[in-house]
C-alpha cells in the first residue's frame, strides 16, 4: 500500500509541471505604463457645464481609452457613466442606454459602491424623464446610501429637487435649492448655485410669485454670463422673458427676447447642433467598433487555447485516474468532517445568538448615553447661562468663590457629556471625514494657543516643530484634526508639570497630490507603566484611581483620538517610559491643493461688536432658558421678543422686523427646523441661528438646508453666543451688494 502511494506521488509529481504549462495561456502582457486619468474627467465636468459638448465627449473618449490601457476598471466605468450623463444632456436616451448598459457590464464583477451610486443616480433621470417620479425618487435614496461623494451629493440634491418641482412639492423643492444655492463644493460651486437659483426662478414661476422668479432669474443670469454657462444663460433668459411679460413690462421682456435670438445665433446654431451630433456618432461608434474587435479577439484566443485543450483532455483523464484511486482514502476522512461540520455548524449558532444580543446591547446603550447626555444639557444650559450672570452682578468674595467652584463644574460636567456624545456619534457611524481646504500650521498654532493658559497654570513650555517643506494648503478635516491634537496636547500638558511639551509635524512624502505626514506629541511628564500601555486608549481609563484623583479627567481623551484617526484609517502609536515622559505618534494621508489663495477659512479671530439697540426674537418653549437668553441679551443692550413655540415664532416674524432670529431647534409641536423653512418663504434675509442641545441624531446640515445661517449647541459659553450673534448680523450687513 505504501508503495503505492509512491508511485502515486512520483506520477502526479510528473505530470503536473506538463499540464500547467499546456494550460496556460502562449502570451505574456507587458507591463503598461499607468497615466493620470481624473484631468479627463475634471476638464468634461467644465466643459459640459460650459456647453461645449463636442470637447467634453472628446475627453471622456480620451478617458476610456486611458482606462483602457491602465485597465482601470473603475475609472471605465466612471467613463462610461460620464458619457452616459452626457448623451442624456444631448437627448439621446438611446445611447446613454448603451453606455449604461456597458457600466452595467462591469459592475457585475467589481465591487464599487461609488460606481453603483452613479449608476442609481441615471436610472433615476431616466425615469423622470419617462414621468416615473416616484420610481426616481426611490432610486435617488438608494443612490445617496451608496454615496460618500460631497459632489455627487450635491447633484443628487439638485435632482432631487427637479422631480419634486415636476411633482409640485414646491416646499421640499425649494428646501433642495436653497441649500445649493450657497454651496462649498469643489468642483462644481458656481454651477450647482446656478441650477438652484434657475430652479428657484421656475418654481417661482410655476406658482405666479413673478417677483421672486425675475429675483432668482437674474441672479442665475449673472452667474451663467460670469461663468459661461451657455445652456444656463438662454435658460434665465426664457424664465425672465416669461415673467417679465406676465407682469406687463414688455420692455425688459424684449431684452431678453433679443438676447435669445442671440444665443441661438452663438450657442445654439446648426453648425454648433451638427458638430456635436457628428462627434457623439463619431465616439459611439467607435467605442462599439472596439467593442467588436476585442471580441474578435477573444474568439481567436479561444481557437487557440482549443488545440491545446485537447492535450489537456489526456491529461484531465489521467489526473481523474489517480483521483479515483485517492478517493477510496479521503472518503473516510470526509465522513470525519461532515460530523466535524455539525458540531462547527452547532457552535457557530450559538455564536450568532450571542453576537446579536451583544449588538443589540451595544445599540441600546449607545441610545441611552445618547438620551441621557441630550437631556442633561438643558437643565445644565441654566446651571452654566445662571452662575454667568450671577458672576456679573457683582457678587461679594465669598459668593465669587462659590460661584467659580459651581462654574468649573458646570464646564467639567458639559465636556464630561460632550465626550460621551461624541464617542456615541463614532460608535454609531454617525461621524464621517469631510474633505475642506485649510492651512495646517494655523491648525496646530489655533491648537495651542487655545491651551497655553493650562500650560501657564503648570508651569509647562508647549512648543511647535513644522517642516516647512509641508504644503500650505491642505484637503481634508480640519475640525476633527483639531479635536485630535486638542485632547492629545491637552493630556500631555494635565500630565507635565515644570516641563515641556513638543508637538512636531513633518512631511513623510509627497506624490502629486499625495501627501503623507507624521504627527508627534511628546512630553517629559509622570510617563505611562509598561501593564498599562496595552489598556491606556480603553473608555474611561486613566492609568490607576490615584492619577485620577490628582489630575482629575474623565479618561475619554485618547479613546476619543483612537476613534478619530479610525475615521482616517491611520493608528495612533504610544511609547513611554514611566517618570520620564511620553510620545504619541501617528501618520496621515492628505491631499495638497497648491493652487489655492493664502486665505484660510477656519481662522476665527475674538471681534467686539457695539450691539446696542439690537431687537432680537427668542424662540424657546422652556420658561428658564427663556429668562436666561433674554437677560444675557440685556446684558449687552439688545432688546428682544419671546415665541413658545414655531407658531408663535413665525406669526411674530411676519408681524415684526427683527435684526436676527434665535431659533430652538426641538420643540413640540412644529419643530425649529420646520418654523425656519415657513420663516423662509416670506424672509431670506434675517439670519437665524440654531440654539439647540444636539443630539445623536441631529443633523448640522439638515439645519442649513432649512434656512439656518449658524448653529450654536447648547450649554454655550458666553463669549462664543456673542461672537456668533455679532458675525451674522455685521459681517452680513457688510457683505457687497450681489454676493453669493
Amino acid at each position: 500500500m505504501t508503495g503505492n502511494r509512491i508511485h502515486i506521488r512520483i506520477l502526479i509529481a510528473a505530470l503536473l509541471p506538463l499540464y500547467l504549462t499546456l494550460a496556460q495561456p502562449s502570451f505574456a502582457q507587458d507591463s503598461i505604463p499607468v497615466k493620470d486619468i481624473p484631468p479627463y474627467f475634471e476638464k468634461a465636468r467644465k466643459l459640459r457645464n460650459e456647453n461645449r459638448i463636442d470637447q467634453a465627449l472628446e475627453q471622456l473618449e480620451m478617458a476610456s481609452r486611458t482606462a483602457e490601457e491602465n485597465e482601470d476598471v473603475k475609472s471605465l466605468i466612471d467613463a462610461y457613466h460620464e458619457l452616459a450623463l452626457l448623451y442624456l444632456q444631448l437627448n439621446r436616451e438611446a445611447d446613454t442606454e448603451f453606455f449604461w448598459d456597458r457600466a452595467s457590464v462591469l459592475l457585475r464583477d467589481t465591487a464599487y459602491p461609488y460606481g453603483n451610486a452613479i449608476h442609481k443616480y441615471i436610472e433615476a433621470i431616466l425615469l423622470h424623464r419617462n414621468l416615473q417620479n416616484f420610481q426616481a425618487l426611490f432610486m435617488l435614496g438608494e443612490a445617496k446610501k451608496l454615496n460618500n461623494d460631497r459632489n455627487f451629493y450635491n447633484n443628487i440634491l439638485l435632482a432631487e429637487a427637479e422631480v419634486y418641482l415636476s411633482l409640485e412639492k414646491y416646499e421640499s423643492a425649494a428646501k433642495n435649492f436653497n441649500s445649493l444655492i450657497v454651496n462649498t463644493d469643489i468642483y462644481e460651486s458656481a454651477y450647482l448655485s446656478t441650477r438652484a437659483y434657475l430652479g428657484l426662478a421656475e418654481l417661482n414661476l410655476a406658482t405666479e410669485n413673478y417677483q421672486e422668479s425675475i429675483k432668482h432669474g437674474e441672479n442665475a443670469l449673472a452667474l451663467a454670463v460670469k461663468n459661461s454657462f451657455g445652456r444656463a444663460v438662454k435658460e434665465a433668459n426664457e424664465i425672465l422673458k416669461t415673467a417679465y411679460e406676465n407682469m406687463g413690462l414688455y420692455d425688459k421682456a424684449y431684452v431678453n427676447s433679443e438676447n435669445l435670438l442671440a444665443l441661438r445665433d452663438s450657442l445654439f446654431n446648426i453648425e454648433k447642433v451638427r458638430v456635436e451630433a457628428n462627434t457623439a456618432d463619431q465616439i459611439r461608434d467607435d467605442i462599439k467598433t472596439e467593442q467588436i474587435v476585442k471580441l474578435e479577439t477573444e474568439n481567436e484566443d479561444l481557437k487557440e487555447s482549443q488545440n491545446r485543450s485537447e492535450i489537456t483532455v489526456i491529461l484531465i483523464s489521467a489526473f481523474l485516474t489517480i483521483i479515483s484511486l485517492l478517493a477510496v482514502s479521503l472518503y473516510r476522512n470526509n465522513q470525519i468532517k461532515l460530523k466535524t461540520n455539525d458540531l462547527l455548524q452547532t457552535k457557530n449558532k450559538e455564536l450568532q445568538v450571542a453576537r446579536d444580543g451583544a449588538v443589540h446591547a451595544m445599540e441600546a446603550k449607545t441610545n441611552f448615553l445618547s438620551t441621557v447626555s441630550h437631556e442633561l444639557r438643558t437643565p445644565l444650559y441654566a446651571v452654566t447661562g445662571l452662575t454667568h450672570l450671577l458672576l456679573e452682578e457683582n457678587p461679594s468674595d465669598h459668593q465669587k468663590d462659590h460661584l467659580k467652584a459651581l462654574k468649573f463644574s458646570g464646564e467639567y460636567l458639559l465636556n464630561f457629556i460632550n465626550d460621551i456624545l461624541h464617542i456615541n456619534k463614532i460608535d454609531a457611524n454617525k461621524l464621517e471625514p469631510m474633505s475642506m481646504q485649510f492651512n495646517l500650521r494655523k491648525v496646530l498654532n489655533e491648537v495651542i494657543d487655545s491651551l497655553q493658559q493650562s500650560a501657564k497654570a503648570n508651569k509647562t513650555r508647549i512648543s511647535l516643530d513644522f517642516d516647512p517643506a509641508i504644503p500650505g494648503h491642505l484637503l481634508s478635516d480640519p475640525l476633527k484634526l483639531s479635536q485630535i491634537f486638542m485632547n492629545l496636547i491637552g493630556n500631555a500638558i494635565k500630565f507635565t508639570r515644570n516641563g515641556d511639551v513638543e508637538v512636531i509635524a513633518k512631511l513623510q512624502s509627497k506624490e502629486e497630490v499625495n501627501v503623507r505626514l507624521y504627527f508627534e506629541v511628546k512630553d517629559n511628564g509622570i510617563g505611562i507603566s509598561e501593564e498599562k500601555l496595552q489598556s491606556i486608549f480603553d473608555g474611561f481609563e486613566q492609568g490607576s484611581i490615584q492619577i485620577n484623583r490628582e489630575y482629575g479627567g474623565t479618561g475619554l481623551g485618547l479613546t476619543i483620538v483612537k476613534s478619530l484617526l479610525g475615521l482616517f484609517d491611520s493608528k495612533i502609536q504610544l511609547k513611554s517610559t514611566l517618570g520620564q515622559g511620553s510620545s504619541f505618534f501617528f501618520e496621515l494621508d492628505m491631499k495638497s491643493v497648491d493652487a489655492m489663495v493664502d486665505e484660510d477659512p477656519y481662522e476665527q479671530k475674538q471681534r467686539n461688536f457695539e450691539f446696542k439697540g439690537l431687537h432680537l426674537l427668542i424662540v424657546e418653549d422652556n420658561k428658564i432658558n427663556q429668562v436666561i437668553t433674554k437677560k444675557m441679551l440685556a446684558k449687552k443692550e439688545i432688546s428682544s421678543d419671546i415665541a413658545n413655540n414655531g407658531e408663535e415664532a413665525i406669526a411674530l416674524a411676519q408681524e415684526n422686523t427683527y435684526d436676527a432670529i434665535l431659533m430652538d431647534i426641538h420643540m413640540p409641536g412644529i419643530s425649529g427646523e420646520e418654523a425656519t423653512v415657513e420663516i423662509r418663504k416670506f424672509d431670506q434675509k434675517t439670519p437665524i441661528i440654531a440654539l439647540t442641545a444636539i443630539s445623536l441624531d441631529d443633523s448640522l446640515e439638515s439645519f442649513y438646508a432649512a434656512g439656518c445661517n449658524d448653529v450654536v449647541t447648547k450649554p454655550f459659553k458666553p463669549e462664543i453666543f456673542y461672537q456668533k450673534i455679532g458675525e451674522n448680523i455685521f459681517d452680513k450687513k457688510a457683505a457687497p451688494t450681489g454676493t453669493v
